[in-house]
């Protein structure tokens, strides 16, 4: 799928941000990726309030295979055919994968600020043990100045 494309299929959904990303483009609103468009076809995100929509459809989430494994992203589902003829059903799908985006972006919002860990701090000698190192030391020098 081409930009252009991209474009005029998401118009009756509003502006979107296309993006190249892997084998494709990454679909974003206002800085939320929420499809993928990819050789393997058109995938929204998904989540467990959207996932029996697409299952209803017979869609499929997203995979890929590497040399040891075939991975399956639950999060990003196929997006059923039949929705690239029908701009406005496509458009509240689109929305309802947006919303699965902010959501999942919600979840990963770190609930505090993390205090840093302070550097160790740096240990010492004692007092009375740095003056007679330092005593020995010195003792040290007169013996190599006086040889």
């Amino acid at each position: 799928m081409d930009r252009e494309f991209l474009i005029d299929l998401f118009a009756d959904f509003g502006p979107v941000t296309i993006r190249k990303m892997f084998s494709g483009h990454g679909i974003s609103v206002e800085g939320v990726n929420f499809a993928l468009a990819l050789r393997a076809g058109l995938f929204f995100r998904a989540d467990e309030v959207t996932i029996p929509d697409f299952e209803a459809e017979g869609s499929k989430p997203f995979q890929y295979s590497t040399r040891a494994k075939t991975v399956l992203v639950n999060s990003y589902w196929e997006l059923p055919a039949r929705l690239f003829d029908d701009s406005e059903e496509l458009a509240q799908w689109a929305r309802a994968a947006l919303a699965a985006a902010q959501r999942a972006k919600v979840k990963k919002r770190p609930k505090g600020k993390k205090v840093a860990n302070k550097p160790a701090k740096k240990v010492t000698k004692p007092a009375k043990a740095r003056k007679t190192s330092t005593k020995k030391a010195s003792a040290r020098k007169r013996a190599k100045r006086t040889a």
